[in-house]
This record gives C-alpha cells, sequence and structure tokens, in this order.
C-alpha cells in the first residue's frame, strides 16, 4: 500500500519553514498533498487562489507533492477522503508540541487508521511562522526582514503586492 501524507496550514503566506516541512516530507511518503485549510473563523490576507499558486512554485520540483485546499471539515477527515496514510505536523516550540500532542489523540479517536507524524525543522527557522511574516510587513525596511522567511517567490509577491507601502500608525 502506497503511504500518502498530508500537510495542512493556512500557508497564508508560505514560509521557509513551510518549504522545509514540504520538502522532508516527500522523502517520508509515496506522495504527499500540501492541503490549504480554509478555516472561516480565520480572516487570511492572501486569497486561497494566490496561496495555491506560491505552494506550486515551491513543490514544482518534488514530482510526487501536489497541492489543493479543502473547508469546512476536519483536517483528518479530509485526509481519509483522499486516501491518507499519515498527516504530517510541524514542531516548532513546546506550545505547538502540547496542541499537536493532543490534536494526535483526538485525530487517532476520529480516524484510528491514520498516523501523525512530526517533524521539527532546524533552529534557524524554528520560530518563523505566518503570522510573523504578516506582522512585519509594514514599517520601513520590512522588505529585508520579511526576504529571510520566505520562499524567493514569496518573497517577489510580497513587494510586488505590498511595494513600498510604510506602516504610518502610531
Amino acid at each position: 500500500m502506497a503511504s500518502i501524507g498530508v500537510y495542512a496550514g493556512s500557508f497564508d503566506p508560505p514560509t521557509l519553514g513551510h518549504a522545509w516541512m514540504i520538502e522532508h516530507g516527500a522523502a517520508l511518503f509515496d506522495e504527499l498533498v500540501v492541503a490549504i485549510g480554509v478555516n472561516a473563523a480565520k480572516k487570511p490576507i492572501y486569497a486561497v487562489r494566490q496561496r495555491e499558486d506560491w505552494l506550486r512554485s515551491i513543490v514544482d520540483r518534488l514530482p510526487r507533492v501536489r497541492v489543493d485546499s479543502f473547508g469546512n471539515m476536519f483536517l483528518v477527515d479530509y485526509a481519509r477522503q483522499i486516501g491518507a496514510t499519515h498527516m504530517l505536523r510541524g514542531i516548532r516550540n513546546q506550545a505547538d508540541f502540547a496542541f499537536e500532542q493532543t490534536m494526535r489523540h483526538v485525530n487517532a479517536d476520529m480516524q484510528p487508521a491514520i498516523d501523525t507524524v512530526f517533524l521539527m525543522p532546524p533552529r534557524e527557522i524554528s520560530e518563523v511562522s505566518s503570522s510573523l511574516v504578516r506582522s512585519v510587513i509594514g514599517p520601513a525596511g520590512w522588505q529585508g526582514v520579511v526576504k529571510k522567511y520566505v520562499p524567493e517567490v514569496v518573497y517577489d509577491d510580497l513587494v510586488r503586492l505590498h511595494g513600498d507601502e510604510v506602516d504610518e500608525t502610531p
């Protein structure tokens, strides 16, 4: 039986941490599905289509990786729907570990046949998140900060989308 992993997130925007997870996840499974979870409770900055395009650019050199999106369902149910055998989750810190440990048990209660695999990115990108990236866009010099945290294709689009805008909020 082929192993199919699903790596899901908001990817709003994708970061170097996401790219690291995708690359390492691709080596673990026969197929990896990178899925954008559309959560009505979250208010994303970037459209699903934009995030899909970014992710497709990131995975284009990985032949067994595809990009998808889903909404209004639990990740574990989406994983079952696409025939996934595993869910791939990243752990950056102790808070992530505590949350993911609980979710692993809940998911196992819901779909016992789907295993959860955890990866921990290297130290230099372990604190990078989409929220962090979004929070530093705006002040003068933001481009130099953001460039360190996102893949080049994402950076180029962020500069195009946000240009030289500067947050003048006191």
